[in-house]
């Protein structure tokens, strides 16, 4: 009894030598497996700091599991946890057979951020945008969007910046080829904490907006960055001015291997997801559609086969007739969308107005793709042959 007590207490220890070897020697992996990679970081221009103490947090991709879709937090200004503190931005990195997120950190260096570029001081090495001295943050201005009438706490450095490239993640086919140094490795294992609190309800917010999603911006996200966390409307908020490549999500997202270093739980391989691609993702999610042109292509209906030659027919032609008129209202919707977007395109208008285009054509393109969706089902009952009373044979 005692020894294995002794052999169940030398398990436990070795397993928790195990787990503060990994909190020293990296970050906050959240060890979940994502077989495609993030869209490359947007072009966006960066919001006016909100008042002196405002430190800048950069724009990342996150991941929906709900969804199987990337999401964009936008960038915003938050206030330090401590004074001397400085973020560390998170991170997507390629390891074994998926990309892996690593949680980013505040602390009184920055450490490794997978050497990506998310500008404005954080170019993939280091922080270029400010520095603490004492209790005050002083702001660089050749990178930093500062009104100096209100803040007089800055310094102008210039930054020559060699890391041109928007790729959003580390190592894999494409992935920004860098490892840590000693110093960044230093700054991980010196005393930080996580995101503070406005950062989470930040992120919360963005994971909600439907608009956020890679799937529906297609890597130009409508809110790349805003002036305070959870601010997604108003004179803060700034749209992307571009995408920071091309992107297009796999069809078969969702299918990743799953597995979590920090939660046990999700170590072990889930047969169902294993096996398959969950039964939500294999439909068509209108959700994910923007405009009706983004809609995937109407299948064609079978032929119906009833048993009824004469029926046969006369159900196709009912059939064919509704692919018709369903045809005929994607176009039209279509290019009525496509003309409003070019519009505000034309009049340049603000980023809240575009929101609120594309919250609408969202909806208009969820209705139409439930409503076709409905007329398909009602005419497939209608060509089910109808059911015998029970006992009495066919004639």
């Amino acid at each position: 009894m005692q020894k294995r007590f002794i052999r169940t207490l030398l398990l436990a220890l070795a397993g928790l030598t195990v787990m503060l070897t990994i909190s020293a020697t990296s970050s906050a992996q959240i060890g979940v497996a994502i077989s495609f990679g993030p869209p490359a970081i947007p072009v966006y221009d960066q919001p006016i700091c909100p008042g002196d103490g405002y430190l800048w947090t950069p724009g990342y991709w996150a991941y929906d599991y709900d969804d199987d879709d990337y999401y964009w937090v936008p960038g915003t200004w938050v206030l330090a946890p401590e004074v001397g503190f400085l973020w560390t931005p998170g991170w997507w990195g390629w390891r074994d057979s998926g990309f892996f997120w690593n949680e980013g950190f505040w602390g009184p260096q920055v450490g490794f951020y997978g050497g990506i570029n998310y500008g404005f001081g954080y170019f993939g090495v280091g922080f270029q945008g400010g520095r603490w001295d004492h209790d005050h943050f002083f702001y660089n201005r050749a990178v930093m969007n500062v009104n100096v009438t209100e803040i007089h706490n800055v310094y102008n450095t210039n930054i020559v910046v060699n890391n041109n490239t928007r790729i959003s993640y580390n190592g894999g086919n494409g992935g920004v080829d860098r490892r840590p140094t000693p110093e960044e490795e230093a700054a991980t294992r010196e005393r930080h904490v996580g995101p503070v609190a406005a950062q989470t309800q930040h992120m919360q917010a963005a994971r909600s907006d439907p608009q956020q999603r890679a799937s529906v911006n297609m890597g130009r996200p409508a809110v790349a960055a805003s002036s305070r966390p959870g601010e997604f409307k108003g004179a803060g908020v700034v749209q992307a001015r571009e995408a920071g490549g091309r992107y297009t999500p796999p069809p078969n997202r969702g299918t990743q291997a799953r597995g979590n270093a920090a939660r046990p739980e999700s170590n072990a391989a889930r047969p169902a997801e294993a096996a398959a691609p969950r039964a939500e993702n294999n439909a068509a999610r209108s959700n994910n559609y923007t405009h009706v042109r983004e809609l995937p292509p109407a299948e064609r209906p079978a032929a119906p086969n009833t048993g009824n030659a004469k029926q046969d027919q006369k159900y196709q032609q009912q059939q064919q007739k509704l692919y018709d008129q369903q045809q005929k209202e994607r176009q039209k919707v279509a290019q009525q969308q496509e003309k409003e977007d070019q519009k505000l395109a034309k009049q340049n208008a603000p980023a809240a107005q575009r929101q609120q285009q594309e919250q609408r054509h969202t909806q208009q393109t969820q209705q139409l793709q439930q409503k076709h969706t409905q007329q398909t089902q009602q005419m497939q009952q209608r060509m089910q042959p109808a059911a015998r009373p029970a006992g009495r044979p066919p004639k």
